[in-house]
């Protein structure tokens, strides 16, 4: 009997993983009866579990499976302890663990070409806790003699993930000769990439996913406002951005890098259907 796939929060990137995998069942924790819906309307048999509580997982059907780890870190603190109350219970069962985590982990590179070579240096908490998920995984991965892949990810997009209610809003974005550099990747070749790393010939990697065509997020505000035929955003400086833009938008203006995706083609064997932000046209 062949391992069962499950994916852990199943939410948009979830359904278009489970989407690749055509007839096979698919098997989904989410958290609310809404997930459960969307889950079991895309052919994939989700059970309704909050992750934040106490919980039994299914043993038999987890044992050897292939696990696709999307759920978030909590909203606060440094540690994934949503992970580790997951691993703890799945405890040996997986085969092997995928997990979507953020290339936020570089911090501020300034503006330089990164890699998975690149050490990391968290500045941000929501960095710190994918920090603490990615060493929790490893740390699982050895005691068990299990496999992980852990996927650094940017910024998603897609034609309904595009930042249109900002823009119809008219808000500001920073000047583009202040802004800094900016990495994304579409939600289908995220998917892509995900069932290739569950499916490589290698294990315990670290890799970047990313389209490898970076840019500022002032150029991708107003990419999307041509696609969409709205008005580019007005820009500002990074001084007036600091008083009028919230904190969370800041702390991502302010880290600027460019990262490498050669490990992603080379190990992953991947052909990106979105190589670049031209192909937005597409979506």
């Amino acid at each position: 009997m062949p391992a069962q796939t499950w994916i852990i929060g199943c939410g948009d990137i979830g359904r278009r993983v489970a989407a690749l995998y055509d007839d096979q069942k698919v098997h989904a924790i989410v958290r609310s009866q809404n997930s459960v819906d969307s889950c079991q309307n895309s052919n994939i048999n989700a059970s309704q579990i909050d992750l934040d509580s106490p919980y039994t997982l299914p043993r038999e059907q987890l044992n050897d499976a292939n696990v696709y780890y999307f759920a978030p870190p909590p909203a606060t603190g440094q540690n994934d302890l949503r992970l580790e109350a997951f691993l703890n219970a799945a405890s040996y069962l997986p085969k092997r663990i995928v997990l979507i985590s953020t290339t936020g982990v570089y911090g501020d590179s300034k503006g330089k070409w990164i890699d998975e070579n690149t050490p990391i240096n968290p500045k941000a908490d929501r960095a710190h806790r994918r920090a603490s998920a990615e060493q929790l995984l490893q740390s699982w991965a050895s005691n068990h003699n299990k496999e992980f892949i852990i996927l650094r990810v940017p910024a998603i997009y897609a034609q309904d993930r595009l930042p249109l209610s900002r823009l119809k809003k008219g808000l500001a974005v920073v000047n583009e000769s202040e802004a800094g550099w900016t990495n994304r990747i579409h939600a289908d070749d995220l998917a892509q990439a995900c069932k290739a790393a569950m499916e490589c010939e290698k294990k315990n990697q670290i890799i970047n996913i990313t389209d490898g065509n970076p840019c500022s997020m002032t150029d991708y505000f107003n990419h999307v406002a041509d696609y969409a035929k709205l008005p580019r955003p007005p820009q500002i400086s990074m001084k007036e951005a600091e008083a009028t833009l919230s904190e969370g938008m800041v702390s991502y203006l302010k880290e600027s890098r460019r990262i490498r995706n050669d490990k992603m083609l080379e190990e992953l064997k991947i052909k990106l259907k979105y190589p670049t932000l031209d192909s937005l046209g597409k979506v």
